[in-house]
């Protein structure tokens, strides 16, 4: 027997429609709130900017540079993005210096040595800095040049001189920027670089510019971008200025006997080369430049079964161009393979892997509960961090490298769990 379907009082087009509209109505209201909340951060960076002008008129900063320097500027949420972030995951030394001084960064590196071989020479001849290592310092900046970054340099300062954060220090780095456009060095239209003001082929930050940057070809202008002569001259007149010694070499390569005291390894207790040689401590410099006199620190970058190398005042200044000692590691070391001296001896583990920040906040937690006052739990493996863990370790009778591995965790948590039992 035929029975009618029974009816609802929304059918399903009508329910679709209204639900159709009612989404509609949400995105046009988040759409409306998200260019009023835009509209009014535009506002107050505007009100800012005013002010600045003001600021960079005093510093004798022409009208002219200023209106075709902030025009269209706005406040980059790409570049906020780049300055809050904070990665999870950090690469291990391994991981980063097969990146930094890959087989293919080292065979570019050779072909470019040789091809500007002539101009680094002079480089080095009147700055005093190997001409091997003005060309890694080209190779890690920008490769060769093939990459100077393309972000529109006034409108990243902008931003970040803005953000209240480090309001302060990239302020002054624009006005520097400015001072860098109104002196005619390069067009507005070159001036690109990375999320933070670096700029050209070596990657000077403005205020480095002003300070440092020569006119290497003799125009007149100083350019970073197009300019190799201004580029290299300049690189090698920051390194001098830092304090660069041409009779000294960056570090090199060392084995350390076994049972070896791994917290002299600290990058802070100085020696000369043959007290090091003293507690067994072995290695040939390939620049053939070090005395048995000469005074030196040992690092470890990596746990006791990574490379181990002696540094000198040298691996200072490439810090103060970059504050890491895996960046000045990875110069030093591109430096010596360009110059096609010896890889190293000790090649990345199979289970080469970092603490992310959250298990490196768990292993400090863990030290502190068991008795070893490792500090805050941060996130930052610093001194106090691993000094705990070496007391550890050579509680547990392991290799006391005070490096925070995934195995020294794995270790802590299992004591923890036994204890709590």
């Amino acid at each position: 027997m035929f029975r009618a379907k029974k009816r609802f009082f929304f059918d399903l087009p009508l329910i679709t429609v209204f639900m159709a509209s009612v989404l509609t109505l949400a995105v046009q209201s988040s759409t409306v709130q998200a260019q009023s909340n835009s509209n009014v951060a535009q506002q107050g960076f505007e009100k800012w900017l005013s002010g600045f002008k003001q600021r960079a008129l005093q510093e004798g900063i022409s009208n002219r540079t200023l209106e075709q320097a902030f025009e269209d500027v706005y406040v980059s949420d790409k570049v906020l993005s780049s300055d809050r972030k904070q990665p999870e995951f950090r690469r291990t030394f391994f991981q980063y210096l097969n990146s930094a001084v890959s087989t293919t960064r080292v065979s570019q590196g050779l072909a470019q040595f040789r091809r500007y071989q002539r101009l680094l020479k002079s480089v080095e001849k009147k700055y005093g800095i190997p001409a091997e290592v003005l060309a890694a310092f080209w190779g890690m900046e920008t490769n060769y040049g093939g990459y100077t970054g393309n972000l529109p340099i006034i409108q990243s300062l902008a931003t970040l001189a803005y953000d209240p954060r480090r309001s302060d220090f990239f302020s002054k780095e624009l006005i520097a920027a400015l001072k860098i456009l109104d002196r005619g060095h390069v067009n507005l239209s070159d001036m690109k670089g990375s999320w933070a003001g670096a700029m050209g082929q070596v990657q000077f930050m403005p205020s480095n510019y002003l300070k440092y940057a020569i006119d290497g070809d003799g125009n007149g202008k100083i350019n970073l971008w197009k300019s190799l002569p201004d580029a290299f001259h300049s690189a090698g007149n920051f390194l001098q200025s830092l304090g660069w010694n041409p009779d000294e070499t960056w570090g090199y390569e060392v084995q350390l006997p076994k049972n070896f005291d791994y917290a002299l390894a600290d990058g802070k207790i100085e020696k000369s080369i043959s007290q090091w040689r003293a507690l067994g401590v072995k290695g040939k410099d390939p620049s053939g430049k070090t005395k048995p006199g000469h005074r030196a620190r040992l690092i470890l970058p990596s746990d006791y079964r990574g490379p181990a190398f002696l540094v000198f005042d040298n691996f200072k200044v490439i810090k103060r161009w970059n504050n890491s000692n895996n960046y000045a590691l990875a110069v030093g070391y591109l430096s010596q393979r360009i110059k096609q001296g010896p890889k190293l001896s000790k090649s990345q583990p199979a289970n080469d892997k970092n603490l992310s920040l959250t298990e490196l906040k768990e292993l400090q937690n863990s030290l502190n509960r068991l008795g070893y006052s490792a500090g805050t739990a941060d996130g930052i493996a610093g001194s106090k961090t691993r000094s705990a863990l070496r007391a550890f370790q050579k509680s547990q009778k392991l290799p006391a490298d005070g490096h925070p591995s995934v195995q020294v965790l794995e270790k802590l948590q299992q004591l923890l769990q036994s204890a709590e039992r």
